[in-house]
């Protein structure tokens, strides 16, 4: 767990008094994440989730938070602020900007099956949908940019033949560019993890801190390079070709592929693979101090990246 702000009820109870929900029933950090501090808060009013932010700056954080509050106000099932009496979004709590959101119904479902990857594609195209008129752009901040930053820092740590791989797919990676397909803010971090469902419906997406405007097939690489890979040991990262055409298919009823998505998709499958390995490796090797935190293991995206080289014909509607 990234508890890297502790909190207590006695540190919370001023700043809380700046919104109108309530007092301070019970406070309880959140058992996941690497990169803020999370807290479900109960009050007298209901049920909410406090973060605290460890590396956003207050000039960042309004597009994440104006972002789900847009997509919220869309039908979007997503944790839009709360904002305090003086109509914030967010403000400073033990000096680093925190805010609260409403808690979203539903938990993680870890081993999905067809219907729940069906609604998770349908709600991913309604979100891109919604998000077109959002006025405010940012960068995928996880973008060919940060690639080009962080690769080198990670480097030294890798053994041959994976540092080898990670040269030869920087540079097919820059020779890639697709400005032309659709863009637009994307959640950009949308594993299973990040789902809520509510029994059998879903019940949120949440954690939008990685959002950015990018393409929109790199959102929906990620969601297939987690949703949709076969489970048994033996191949985990394996495209299962039954999920990823149901997928597929649940976003393309939604918002319908253009013709340039169809020939860039096994090179976004392999860019969506690079950007967690890399992301894995730089949170294992180079990591942020902290209290009880558990970086997730850069291996299972290294595997899936070769996987996704090898692959000349991934699967597509």
């Amino acid at each position: 767990m990234a508890v890297f702000t502790p909190v207590g009820p006695r540190d919370l109870a001023p700043w809380l008094a700046g919104f109108e929900v309530g007092e301070c029933v019970s406070l309880d950090g959140i058992a996941s994440g690497i990169e803020n501090s999370n807290f479900f808060l109960t009050t007298t009013e209901g049920e909410f989730v406090l973060t605290v932010f460890e590396k956003l700056s207050a000039a960042e954080l309004p597009f994440y938070l104006d972002l789900t509050e847009h997509l919220s106000a869309r039908g979007i099932p997503c944790p839009g602020p709360v904002r305090d009496r003086a109509g914030r979004t967010f403000s400073s709590l033990k000096g680093k900007p925190a805010a609260i959101v409403r808690r979203l119904p539903g938990r993680s479902n870890m081993a999905p099956e067809a219907p729940q990857i069906i609604q998770v594609g349908r709600m991913l195209a309604r979100m891109h949908l919604a998000g077109t008129d959002f006025g405010p752009r940012q960068d995928n901040p996880r973008g060919p940019h940060w690639w080009a930053v962080t690769a080198p820092q990670v480097l030294p740590f890798l053994g041959r033949a994976d540092a080898a791989m990670l040269a030869d797919e920087m540079e097919f990676q820059t020779q890639h560019r697709f400005d032309r397909l659709p863009r637009g803010p994307i959640h950009a971090d949308l594993f299973r993890d990040n789902v809520l469902f509510d029994g059998d419906k879903l019940g949120g997406l949440i954690d939008f801190y990685f959002a950015g405007w990018d393409c929109l097939l790199f959102d929906v690489a990620v969601c297939v390079n987690d949703w949709c890979i076969e489970r048994s040991p033996s191949s985990t990262g394996r495209l299962d070709a039954g999920m990823t055409r149901a997928f597929l298919a649940a976003y393309h009823a939604e918002r319908q592929f253009d013709a340039e998505e169809a020939p860039a998709w096994p090179v976004i499958l392999r860019a969506a693979a690079l950007r967690f390995w890399l992301s894995r490796l730089y949170d294992m090797h180079l990591p942020r101090a902290g209290t009880l935190v558990h970086p997730h293991d850069p291996e299972h995206f290294g595997h899936i990246l070769r996987l996704r080289r090898a692959d000349d014909a991934p699967q597509w509607l």
